[in-house]
């Protein structure tokens, strides 16, 4: 790393590699380059509630406030760190490794590892969100921030931030060991690809059993219903969702590889 590209990543590190940036790392250096204004924003709360308290005028929703703007601030940090690389990590052996040794040992950190784990993360967090949105939820104070409820569908929605973050890290990733067509995509980052379709097969379902059941239809047997129980094969019980997502996926990575060519000309 030269003098100008050490300064840059010191003064701003979004803009190291800038030319090999694609479409979604442009997306997250740019998001949280706006969300980054929040911090100020956050000391300037701390600050006050440290005044008023010492002069006996507590306000619980700068309390809140605070939580509220350091949450936001974090969740879109992770996105960003992913981008530029600059999350804390163990390089014992990782600097030792040549290019294309590191290059696959990203690829996997973040498709076959921390993906799975953030499209796990939504899923939990999107049924949390929808929640609190029903029941309006706000601050256990009378004084504190009420509609709480938007900071939990933020937390779901900054969950999807982080997810294109790394898909847009991993294609960058993938680029220099290959040309990253879709087929490629979908299958080197498998586990990511089953796991979001099966999420995807699941919702589908799950809506269709919702819209079409009886008015009187109890709302929390919709997975005890038949498609979602499972079949036996060989003895082996499986569930008739992860069937139908083997399926797709396979369906899925063949159909990117049949109209590789079309990508190709469009590249």
């Amino acid at each position: 790393m030269d003098k100008v590209e050490e300064l840059i990543s010191l003064s701003d590190p979004g803009e190291v590699g800038r030319s090999e940036h694609n479409w979604g790392d442009r997306f997250s250096v740019l998001t949280s380059n706006v969300f980054a204004w929040i911090y100020p924003a956050l000391m300037l709360a701390i600050v006050s509630q440290i005044f008023l308290r010492g002069a006996g005028n507590n306000q619980a929703w700068l309390d809140d406030l605070q939580w509220w703007l350091y949450g936001a601030a974090v969740m879109i940090g992770i996105g960003y760190a992913v981008t530029t690389n600059s999350h804390v990590r163990v390089d014992i052996f990782f600097a030792n490794f040549d290019d294309r040794r590191k290059h696959r040992i990203e690829i996997f950190g973040l498709v076959w590892l921390f993906l799975p784990f953030i499209i796990l993360a939504w899923d939990m967090t999107f049924h949390y969100a929808v929640a609190s949105v029903q029941a309006n939820e706000g601050s256990d104070s009378p004084n504190g921030l009420h509609r709480l409820y938007l900071l939990k569908v933020f937390l779901n929605i900054s969950l999807a931030f982080v997810a294109i973050s790394i898909w847009a890290a991993y294609v960058r990733y993938l680029s220099r060991l290959t040309t990253p067509h879709l087929w490629k995509q979908l299958l080197y980052a498998l586990p990511s690809t089953m796991f979001l379709i099966n999420l995807s097969i699941f919702y589908v379902l799950y809506w269709y059993v919702r819209l079409t059941a009886p008015p009187d239809f109890n709302l929390r047997r919709i997975t005890r219903e038949p498609i979602f129980e499972p079949v036996e094969i060989m003895g082996i019980e499986i569930l008739k969702t992860m069937l139908m997502t083997f399926a797709l996926t396979a369906i899925a990575i063949l159909a990117a590889y049949v109209l590789r060519g079309k990508d190709q000309r469009s590249a």
